[in-house]
């Protein structure tokens, strides 16, 4: 009978050891997430600390380029209120906000002034390199989604996540249309 027993806790103990297990390792993944998306932010805001002083190094010489210039600044003032609404809201933001400044460097390139300028040069560097990094994190914050989101809907760990509400996250994705391969007419 005590034979019985012993084992019975003992089961009742493994039991416990991997469902706590299975419960910290779904907390390390919904955690490795938040920081990832954490990691974007970082490198949005500095864009975002960038674009007026790209702007404010620009204006002058671009008079008549005012329009271009308020795209920037509205596809700026959009993507930081986007933030709020979820990954996908950010991510068109963001898209479209990398798209006006685009724009933005092609209008550059017709003025020799500003090409020549070190301030808008070193701006523009950062820019890139900022963007880059805004990549990368996106394609981090990606692999961490897809673990957690895997952790969560594969047996057994889906009972635990079920039990302790864990919901899937969702992916920072470009837009529909941002896959479509560019039509190149060379004529």
């Amino acid at each position: 009978m005590t034979t019985t027993i012993i084992v019975v806790l003992l089961l009742i103990v493994v039991l416990g050891v991997a469902l706590a297990a299975m419960y910290n390792g779904l907390v390390k993944r919904r955690n490795r997430v938040d920081n990832s998306w954490s990691q974007i932010d970082v490198q949005l805001k500095r864009r975002y600390d960038l674009i007026p002083n790209l702007i404010e190094a620009v204006k002058d010489y671009m008079a008549y380029e005012q329009e271009t210039l308020s795209r920037v600044t509205a596809a700026r003032t959009a993507a930081m209120g986007a933030g709020a609404k979820g990954p996908e809201a950010q991510a068109q933001a963001e898209n479209v906000l990398t798209d006006t400044l685009k724009s933005l460097f092609a209008v550059v390139e017709n003025y020799p002034d500003l090409k020549a300028n070190q301030n808008v040069m070193s701006l523009q560097e950062e820019l890139t390199a900022t963007e880059n990094k805004i990549a990368f994190a996106r394609q981090f914050y990606n692999d961490s989604v897809l673990s957690y989101n895997n952790k969560i809907q594969t047996v057994p760990s889906n009972i635990i996540a079920g039990m302790f509400n864990f919901s899937p996250r969702q992916f920072f994705e470009a837009p529909e249309g941002a896959r479509e391969v560019p039509k190149v007419d060379l004529r």
